[in-house]
């Protein structure tokens, strides 16, 4: 195929999945509308991203952050931000 790279990696079989995780990449396959193969390869990417040696790395959501912080941390992290919030009239003359 003209102009697309050839992986240096060979294709790799996977066995023995357990029921529950090959489930979930079905499940994750067709929520998505992809193949197994893309999925699969989605999600190891996605796995081995903290891993990666990447400057930068792109994020889509917070959703993993979402209710990780107890009442007090939220709070405290409130608190912490007060003085930033304050508005600075003679910044606004």
């Amino acid at each position: 195929m003209a102009g697309k790279p050839k992986s240096a990696l060979k294709p790799v079989t996977l066995r023995n999945l357990p029921e529950e995780v090959a489930a979930a990449i079905v499940r994750r396959a067709e929520r998505d509308g992809l193949s197994l193969n893309r999925t699969v390869a989605r999600v190891l990417e996605e796995a081995v991203a903290p891993y990666s040696h990447q400057e930068t790395r792109e994020y889509h959501d917070l959703d993993a952050l979402l209710g990780t912080w107890s009442r007090a941390e939220a709070e405290a992290f409130e608190r912490a931000l007060g003085d930033q919030r304050e508005v600075d009239p003679d910044l606004w003359r």
